[in-house]
């Protein structure tokens, strides 16, 4: 789950070093922008997006408490449809089955097209080690791939990275200069994957959803490259997660309605493609031979769990990352596991199961929201990520310091009077750090918040302090209430509060 050397850093030292990459922080910041913007457009030329959202958190919400009928629903159309089932409890076991299939089929070169759970169960490194050429054939995976790195997004794979950086990347693939135009380099790439495809003994693809009423599973692109990793090697093997399912055709309408506008902004992906099973005798097409693995890795542990089961409803689109003021600073390296942006930082603890190895990933949110409002399935992800802070502090791993601050401001603030006074000492003490009106003081609480902002002061009149002396100014210039005047009222507004108003014409 985690980058080989992740744990070595936390993850402010982490977002430090991305915080200082310029680089980095355009491209990611350019791209983001870009792709919610085109959330935006298609959302609103939807009509009706909210009311889809909840038919699809709904469908979700039902699919995921009812995940053992479905599944076993799912399982046994897919053998019916000639499938191999395979259940993969761990991701050393998925590694384990899909090596022995290609170890089985004597398999030198495997192709792959665009599959998170393969990421996450390290697939690559694990074939390669045996020996076994795996291409990724996505573009963005194929340029992390040549530089060696794990995705940054969900969906765009080198979205940290620009049309120069990868030109050099290619050009070192080709042996020769390739100029950084996106029509060149793509066009590399086509040329190069094409050989593969027709070389390659095995076809991988993930599986963005199965569907159990025909035991089908879906995939979603824009490049082709998973058409053809499904169709010209003579075997295929599908990496699915367990939550993938959804229980019929009707369902995947309400999905592919909300998942490429939630993407990229697309009111449909370039190919959708439906697969049922290996090639039948009358096919033109297809693999003569197709495997499923089925995988767990932590899964599980959320099912009847109040706070997180809504986790697995996600259906990786990535809008919360592009919606998430963090990662739009840090972009997902930063992050440190195989899923970044909100939903990583709920993700990668919650599969993993251990807080204690990722106690630090759910502080890297603002706790703003703004992955709830892009979620197009409603996942509540900013109350899981308190959840997990306060699994964290209960479990012993809370910041002693932070711990005696919360106390002490909750003594405070608990008391008018004493708040008050804390209100207007700080504004005496403030004097001696208050520059243009901000506090650029690097040491204690605020070293963190003012190496990259500033803190704002203090206002010399708090709000409490106006409103009273306002009240007060207001007092004064109202004149005195004739006392049979304020009788007469206050009895009114008794017998309003009593139902007898009416009487009054009131």
């Amino acid at each position: 789950m985690s980058q080989p050397g992740v744990m070595d850093t936390t993850v402010k030292e982490r977002a430090g070093l991305a915080l200082n990459d310029d680089f980095l922080r355009k491209a990611v910041k350019f791209t983001t922008e870009r792709l919610r913007n085109g959330k935006k457009s298609a959302s609103e030329e939807h009509g009706n997006w909210d009311e889809w959202r909840e038919r699809g958190r709904q469908i979700r919400l039902h699919t995921i408490a009812y995940l053992d009928y479905y599944l076993n629903e799912f399982v046994n159309n897919a053998r019916a449809n000639g499938v191999h089932i395979h259940f993969a409890d761990t991701s050393v076991e998925a590694a384990a089955i899909a090596l022995d299939i290609a170890a089985h089929k004597q398999a030198s070169t495997v192709v792959k097209s665009k599959s998170m759970v393969s990421e996450e169960v390290h697939l690559n490194h694990v074939l390669e080690s045996a020996g076994i050429e795996a291409i990724e054939t996505d573009l963005g995976e194929y340029i992390i791939q040549l530089a060696g790195e794990a995705p940054s997004h969900i969906v765009i794979p080198a979205i940290h990275k620009n049309r120069y950086q990868i030109a050099e990347l290619l050009t070192k693939e080709a042996g020769e200069i390739l100029e950084p135009d996106t029509t060149v380099l793509a066009g590399f790439v086509r040329k190069k994957l094409r050989e593969k495809f027709l070389e390659a003994d095995i076809g991988m693809t993930g599986c963005n959803f199965a569907i159990a009423e025909t035991g089908s599973m879906v995939l979603f692109e824009n490049e082709g490259n998973a058409r053809m990793v499904s169709t010209v090697p003579k075997t295929q093997i599908t990496l699915m997660g367990m939550e993938r399912i959804i229980p019929s055709w009707t369902d995947l309408e309400v999905m592919a309605t909300l998942l490429p506008r939630s993407a990229t902004g697309q009111k449909l992906t370039m190919y959708m493609s439906g697969i049922t099973g290996p090639r039948r005798t009358a096919d033109a097409d297809g693999p003569d031979e197709m495997h499923i693995i089925i995988v767990d890795n932590g899964r599980s542990l959320q099912l009847g769990d109040p706070e997180f089961q809504e986790l697995l409803n996600c259906i990786r689109c990535g809008a919360c990352l592009n919606a998430c003021p963090v990662y739009r600073h840090i972009g997902g390296h930063a992050y440190g596991g195989t899923y970044s942006g909100p939903i990583g930082a709920v993700l990668t603890p919650a599969l993993n199961g251990n807080i204690d190895e990722w106690n630090d990933i759910a502080g890297a949110s603002s706790l703003c929201g703004a992955c709830y409002e892009a979620c197009p399935v409603k996942i509540p992800l900013h109350d899981m990520l308190v959840y997990l802070r306060r699994r964290k502090v209960e479990d012993g791993h809370g910041n002693k310091m932070e711990s005696m601050g919360m106390k002490g401001f909750a003594a405070v603030v608990s008391n008018s009077k004493r708040f008050s006074a804390a209100i207007r000492l700080g504004q005496i003490g403030q004097k001696a750090v208050v520059r243009n009106n901000g506090i650029t003081l690097k040491l204690g609480p605020l070293k963190g918040w003012n190496k990259y902002r500033v803190a704002p002061s203090l206002a010399k009149k708090s709000f409490r302090q106006q409103w009273n002396k306002l009240d007060q100014e207001l007092n004064q210039e109202q004149p005195a209430m004739d006392p049979s005047v304020r009788s007469r009222m206050e009895q009114i507004i008794r017998e309003r509060e009593e139902g007898e108003g009416t009487k009054h014409g009131y």
